[in-house]
């Protein structure tokens, strides 16, 4: 397997590509991520997403992001990202966003753009305690930076379907910040969601439930960087319906809000 990091920065450079569709529309091209998995990571997927509406409008920043997952992609086929420009403006920019295989579309995204601005500032929220300490290192499968918690979400006992963690990237340039941070989001929303049941935690998919994520949102409402610390917050209101869903924030080590995330999945237990 090669370098978790450098892997993972190289499906972020994504290629473009001829097509004879109208000139609204540009196609990106990029590998996958080489985990071993038998389908794409849906991280890979909205990073991807965040980097080709980045390429399509350069002189705009992505300002949300709405991704919908109907299908499995296959890790041995690159993606095809195709961008229709429904909208630009000098302000907003609006864009649909199909990543396709041979099979057929794998993801969607509507994804909105918008162009540096100023304005009054306010923020509402709980204080960002203090950084935890290198001994609270923690380690995601695939997550190939520097991430601290003081949470277990591999124990199987009852908690209350919270966590946060800290995390800081490589050296990397602020323009990738969201597609690096967009990646992260997607690991531990549904580990979440599991942690008031007792017995079970996110390492039994596959065996003691199985899930699959079907959207997934995020906003981003200042620029920051990756290679700062980043806590990301996040906590499970509700599960029911085969299906859990899960919302976040990431704050500086400030506490400056700079991105909100929140995510849907199918959790199914045989019993069910």
């Amino acid at each position: 397997m090669p370098d978790l990091w450098s892997d993972l920065l190289a499906c972020l450079d994504l290629r473009p590509i001829p097509t004879d569709d109208d000139r609204d529309t540009v196609v990106f091209t990029g590998p996958n991520q080489s985990l071993g998995y038998y389908r794409i990571f849906g991280g890979q997927l909205l990073g991807q997403f965040v980097r080709a509406a980045q390429l399509a409008c350069p002189d705009k920043t992505v300002k949300s992001v709405h991704a919908l997952f109907p299908r499995e992609g296959k890790p041995e086929e690159e993606l095809r990202y195709r961008v229709q420009i429904h909208r630009q403006g000098r302000t907003f920019a609006a864009l649909g966003v199909v990543a396709e295989q041979a099979s057929g579309p794998v993801a969607t995204a509507s994804i909105s753009m918008h162009a540096p601005d100023s304005g009054p500032e306010q923020q509402a929220t709980a204080p960002v305690g203090a950084l935890l300490s290198a001994e609270y290192k923690a380690g995601f499968d695939i997550i190939p930076w520097e991430t601290r918690t003081d949470v277990d979400l591999d124990d199987t006992g009852s908690a209350p379907a919270e966590f946060e963690f800290w995390m800081r990237s490589p050296a990397a340039g602020e323009q990738l910040a969201p597609a690096l941070t967009a990646y992260a989001t997607d690991l531990t929303l549904i580990g979440t969601a599991l942690r008031p049941l007792e017995g079970v935690c996110q390492r039994g998919n596959g065996t003691a439930f199985h899930s699959a994520v079907t959207s997934h949102t995020l906003w981003f409402h200042r620029p920051f960087r990756t290679d700062d610390w980043l806590l990301l917050r996040q906590h499970s209101p509700a599960m029911a319906q085969g299906r859990c869903f899960g919302r976040g924030d990431v704050f500086t080590e400030s506490g400056e809000l700079v991105a909100s995330f929140a995510q849907e999945a199918t959790v199914r237990f045989p019993e069910h």
